[in-house]
């Protein structure tokens, strides 16, 4: 190595050293608000998480009570409201299986029917995307 290469690799390591020194520096001056970060983060996703799981158990049940019907049976709007209420306290006591409670949180409540919300309003755009290719519009 000559003389001038060694002190090119001397400047590059002096500037990483700086460079980690200022993240090290940032680190101690943040890193509280750092980890209440990815606290925060963290209970988003599991709040997500949590939400698509309650749908997903929510579309099973609700899926196997009207399959159990047999094809042709009268039933009322009021008749689909209780079964729909009825799907939705079930998947929310199997998510929380193992606490034991009287109540269901009210967000609970409304991350399901956002996610029945999101789920029919895709149904609904497939089926327009579909309609528009028979009609020759797409």
């Amino acid at each position: 190595m000559t003389h001038e290469e060694m002190l090119e690799e001397a400047e590059r390591r002096e500037k990483e050293r700086k460079a980690l020194a200022a993240v090290e520096k940032l680190y101690k001056e943040n890193g509280d608000a750092l980890k209440q970060l990815a606290a925060i983060e963290k209970e988003e996703w599991e709040r997500k998480e949590r939400s698509e799981t309650v749908l997903r158990r929510y579309n099973h049940f609700y899926n196997e009570e009207c399959s159990g019907m047999p094809h042709g049976t009268p039933i009322t709007p009021e008749h689909m409201q209780a079964m729909a209420l009825e799907c939705m306290v079930d998947a929310l006591i199997c998510e929380n299986m193992n606490v034991e409670y009287n109540a269901i949180a009210i967000d609970d409540i409304k991350d399901l029917i956002e996610g029945l919300y999101r789920q029919s309003n895709e149904y609904l755009k497939r089926v327009q995307e579909f309609k528009d290719s028979a009609d020759g519009v797409a």
